[in-house]
């Protein structure tokens, strides 16, 4: 599979340029950077920090997209919203680690992906999408009487929050209660709040260093309390799971999938 990554200079770009180069079946057809950027022109591979692989880095992302079969995506979220119009305009997959995208983006998002495969999560990493699927199991199980905080902590460079993937925990959270996320949330907590309301489901947000991602979903009630906690130690991992559905996108109709349709939980 002929696999390109936009934004490849970033560190995650780097990571994931390594990965697919590393991944049997794979090879990196192409990568970009914004026009202008000092990477423009430089061999992919070198840039990576591997061998050189013949392919320089460009700034024109159709070009990309017209010669890929799948494109990898963790950019921004405005950029995410072009690379899907040109996903379906070519017909390529595009994998989506990007987060923050506002509801008008993936209503964008979603129409590409009637014309072509796209796999979107709010984090790519196999770990995190089995504690998704697990972390709805548990609120199914659990009554009413746990409440439910997510506790997310990111390195000091991350832009949004809560973060993505802390949000999915949250709406996975809620589809085991069968409610929406959106009307039972508390993002942020200041000043005299009163009591905690029943049902919510609370979120805190730690910023600092270099870390790469750890989250708990924690479920208290009187005299118990369950944690379930997801570390990520390296960035590699949201790569692997990139990089696998991408290879996974290969017979797939056009539509618009999880990493829980990748890894069928």
């Amino acid at each position: 599979m002929k696999i390109g990554i936009v934004g490849c200079a970033g560190r995650m770009g780097q990571m994931l340029v390594r990965e697919v180069a590393a991944t049997p079946g794979c090879t990196v057809v192409g990568g970009t950077e914004r026009v202008g950027g000092p990477a423009v022109g430089k061999d992919i591979g070198l840039l990576a920090g591997i061998e050189a692989l013949g392919v320089p880095v460009i700034d024109d992302a159709a070009v990309l997209f017209a010669e890929a079969d799948a494109v990898i995506d963790f950019t921004s979220a405005e950029a995410a919203e072009r690379h899907a119009a040109l996903a379906a305009q070519g017909q390529t997959a595009l994998i989506i680690g990007t987060t923050g995208l506002n509801p008008s983006q993936l209503a964008s998002v979603a129409a590409a992906a009637t014309h072509t495969p796209i796999v979107q999560a709010p984090n790519m990493s196999v770990g995190v999408n089995v504690l998704l699927a697990v972390v709805e199991q548990v609120a199914r199980t659990l009554g009413d009487d746990y409440d439910i905080e997510v506790v997310e902590m990111h390195h000091r460079h991350k832009v949004d929050a809560p973060s993505g993937t802390a949000l999915g925990l949250g709406r996975a959270a809620a589809a085991g209660r069968g409610v929406a996320l959106e009307d039972v949330w508390q993002k942020t907590r200041d000043g005299y709040t009163g009591p905690r309301r029943a049902g919510d489901i609370g979120f805190a947000t730690l910023r600092g260093g270099d870390v790469v991602g750890d989250h708990t979903v924690v479920f208290a009630t009187d005299g118990e309390r369950v944690e379930i906690t997801h570390k990520a130690s390296s960035r590699q991992v949201f790569a692997k799971g990139a990089v696998r559905a991408a290879l996974w996108t290969a017979d797939k109709t056009p539509g618009l999938y999880t990493m829980r349709d990748v890894l069928g939980l």
